[in-house]
């Protein structure tokens, strides 16, 4: 065990328990962060839930959960009786008002034992639509009114649209003060997202070229190769846009172009990102037709298997009009990003399993170099990596071996898994719980910045609505997205970098 700063005492309430998130991330997660040191002396992680769970049973489905799915698994072994007697688990009927005293009783059981008060977590890992009477039942409970000592984790998707989302912050609000209130979104516990604000902000190198003198534009992809693994009820009723990109990708645009923070705080880094979302260019039904591609997978075969097309899939309707893949053009009227387009897209059945991003700088004002060395010449580019590799690369202009003056694009890569490679990478839950426990809000949204990306794709969400009668492009499985994409890009001189990028 590592001589960590620990987190305060705490107990940890996970709503919806004996679920896929508890099994596959939270638990897993919790487990990592015990064997790191992370965790006090003094911690419970309670289950709640209406599964016949006794507190062993409820161990034993923990402890194949992290066999399967902990970073750490080899380790289980030694460390999992010390770590198992932590975990507890209480029958809950959600819906159930007088359910909820079981909460307020075990917290005063522990802090009998522990005499102390810990701080108390209440992770909603439940479906979206248990969440509102989950929270009113809370708001019964007197420990919940505690500012400084409870805490609520919710899920996302954060609402539906504009106003679902607005209701839900209200709700929240109305029961709990902001400052108890964490919007967990997993992509900001990354490491390689985190990572953007100390490549930006601690380097001299790159801040002062970070803006429209030098960079053409920035390019944001989120792909995904699988369909829809028996979720098509849900995501015909969501799609790619609000699934991907009005939280995750959104979020990433605000790291990317967010100013410098004057310090650390959280409520300074999240101002900084709302600034973003309010200067980024409202959409138009103009500017929706002009600057937005959607589309949906056909039938077609991928990795040497046959694939069913997004309307054949179970539980979509025959006609649905929902977006497997969405591509738009973001503006940001500022000083600094003005005139720089952001090209982000995300979608299912694509060609590779990727998130990354690409700045592209512009080219040089001037090349006084041989003609040959025209044919190889590219702009300069840095391309960040966050999944499933994680680096961040350099491209630049060197001259190859030989007689001849030839120039050609080479790299320059700091890779994770070969700069720390005796050191254990957290992964995103681990980062955000240790946050929750710690009371360090920065990487959680607020509710004004999670209404300001709803506002912002708003438009976009109802034009595709209001137009069903529009043929929605269809695009084969393994590719990059439907042709329009491309042009979306091609138009402007622009192209789509490819990716994964090569690795050395």
């Amino acid at each position: 065990m590592s001589t960590q700063i620990q987190a305060p005492p705490s107990i940890l309430f996970i709503f919806g328990g004996s679920g896929d998130l508890n099994y596959r991330k939270l638990s897993p997660a919790l487990y990592n962060l015990f064997l790191d040191g992370y965790l006090p002396a003094n911690f419970a992680i309670v289950g709640l839930g209406r599964t016949s769970f006794t507190n062993e049973s409820f161990r034993e489905h923990i402890y194949a959960g992290i066999q399967e799915f902990s970073r750490r698994k080899q380790e289980i072994a030694v460390s999992w009786p010390q770590f198992a007697e932590h975990l507890f688990f209480l029958p809950l009927d959600a819906k159930q008002a007088d359910s909820y005293q079981v909460i307020h009783s075990f917290v005063q059981e522990k802090e009998a034992e522990w005499q102390l008060h810990p701080n108390v977590i209440l992770y909603l890992a439940v479906a979206p639509q248990l969440v509102p009477g989950i929270v009113t039942n809370l708001s019964n409970i007197q420990l919940c009114h505690d500012k400084h000592c409870t805490r609520i984790v919710v899920e996302k998707p954060f609402g539906n649209d504009l106003a679902s989302a607005k209701k839900l912050n209200e709700l929240l609000l109305r029961h709990f003060a902001e400052e108890q209130i964490y919007r967990i979104d997993h992509y900001l516990g990354k490491e390689t997202v985190q990572n953007i604000l100390a490549l930006r902000f601690a380097n001299a190198l790159f801040e002062p070229i970070w803006n429209r003198n030098y960079i053409d534009h920035i390019q944001i992809t989120n792909a995904e190769t699988v369909g829809l693994e028996g979720r098509g009820g849900y995501y015909d009723t969501s799609g790619a846009l609000r699934d991907m990109l009005q939280n995750h990708i959104l979020q990433i645009v605000c790291i990317m172009a967010m100013e410098a923070p004057v310090n650390f705080n959280a409520d300074e880094i999240r101002n900084k990102k709302v600034d973003v979302l309010r200067a980024l260019r409202p959409f138009t039904t103009a500017h929706v037709r002009q600057c937005t591609v959607r589309g949906q997978y056909g039938a077609g075969t991928f990795k040497n298997k046959e694939v069913a097309a997004y309307t054949t899939e179970e539980g979509v309707q025959a006609n649905s009009t929902t977006e497997t893949f969405a591509a738009v053009e973001f503006h940001i009227d500022n000083w600094r990003w003005q005139g720089v387009p952001f090209f982000v897209r995300t979608g299912k059945r694509l060609a590779a399993k990727t998130t990354v991003i690409t700045v592209q700088f512009k080219p040089a004002p001037h090349v006084a170099f041989p003609q040959e060395s025209a044919n190889t010449w590219r702009p300069n580019t840095l391309t960040i990596s966050i999944q499933p590799e994680m680096d961040i690369r350099l491209q630049f202009q060197a001259k190859k071996p030989g007689q001849d003056f030839q120039i050609a694009p080479v790299d320059m890569v700091f890779s994770y898994k070969d700069a720390y490679t005796e050191e254990h990478q957290p992964e995103a839950y681990e980062t955000l719980l240790l946050d929750v426990m710690e009371g360090n809000p920065t990487q959680f949204m607020r509710a004004d910045q999670i209404e300001a990306a709803w506002q912002l794709v708003m438009p976009i969400i109802e034009h595709w609505q209001q137009n069903t009668h529009e043929p929605v492009p269809t695009y084969a499985p393994g590719s990059w997205g439907p042709q329009q994409a491309d042009e979306l890009l091609s138009k402007q001189g622009r192209n789509w970098v490819s990716y994964p990028p090569k690795t050395n």
